[in-house]
């Protein structure tokens, strides 16, 4: 039997997959890509040695990591996805009648190219003609915009190498300056089980930026820790509050958990004062 073995950057403990078939392997200009399928998970693709989403989970992490700014907005227009070149984000920010751009933002083109030949339902929304795609760094992106954008999504890999560039105040203060004035951000920002550090410091370096931040979770089976953390910056909108009409075909979110995802008051206070327990 040939099993995988994950090499995650933070991860204090190792995740080990059965390999049925090796679907794909190759190098791109910025990373190892690889696609394989699992009895349990389907086809799985991993970048440098790190699971990234898997045909029976991801549906968790792409809803969570979109709906909740999205249906937190009155009506967002103009949306930017940075990162996430499997295509899930941006087939679940389509999922919204009122978007009417998509800025699909992906610095790597051979992930959404191999998106597309192997995981062609999560890459479904792709060639809408609502998407733009840049094949670019989204640091440089954001840059170029002023105040006409309503949402920022960050849909990256862990926090090294090239992604560390999408977590810094600088990049944050050019989200700040590309956004109108309900506008928000949303990014990934590791375990809560594992990376109490990294999700702090996310969370202070925003502070510094937006006048309003703040804190969600998910359970993710197949990122490391599971407890998986989001980190929102906001123009002035309380993202804890649903605004958005309408109803949406998901199959994790809803507006119950969106309501319930967001770390309660006391526990966010002791987590940013370092007194969160282990």
């Amino acid at each position: 039997m040939i099993r995988f073995h994950e090499k995650d950057p933070y991860a204090p403990i190792q995740y080990s997959y059965e390999v049925s078939r090796i679907l794909y392997r190759g190098r791109s200009k910025f990373q190892d890509i690889v696609v394989f399928e699992n009895p349990f998970f389907g086809r799985m693709m991993i970048l440098d040695g790190v699971v990234q989403i898997t045909e029976k989970d991801e549906f968790f992490y792409h809803e969570m990591l979109a709906h909740v700014v999205l249906k937190a907005h009155p009506a967002p227009k103009t949306v930017v996805v940075i990162g996430g070149g499997d295509g899930g984000t941006v087939r679940e920010v389509l999922r919204h009648k009122t978007v009417e751009r998509v800025y699909f933002i992906e610095i790597d083109e051979e992930v959404i190219n191999v998106s597309r030949k192997f995981f062609p339902r999560v890459a479904s929304g792709i060639g809408d003609r609502r998407v733009e795609i840049k094949c670019m760094d989204g640091a440089e992106f954001v840059k170029s915009r002023k105040h006409d954008i309503d949402l920022v999504i960050v849909d990256s890999t862990d926090i090294v190498g090239f992604a560390k560039s999408l977590f810094t105040k600088k990049f944050f203060s050019s989200i700040s300056d590309c956004l109108t004035p309900d506008g928000m951000f949303v990014s990934l920002s590791e375990s809560l089980h594992f990376h109490q550090e990294i999700v702090v410091s996310v969370q202070k370096t925003l502070q510094a930026v937006f006048p309003v931040v703040d804190l969600y979770t998910a359970p993710l089976a197949t990122y490391a820790g599971n407890w998986w953390t989001f980190s929102v910056g906001s123009m002035g909108l309380n993202p804890r509050e649903i605004r958005g009409k309408g109803r949406l075909k998901t199959k994790y979110y809803s507006p119950d958990i969106h309501k319930s995802c967001f770390l309660p008051g006391e526990m966010y206070t002791r987590l940013l004062n370092g007194k969160l327990g282990w």
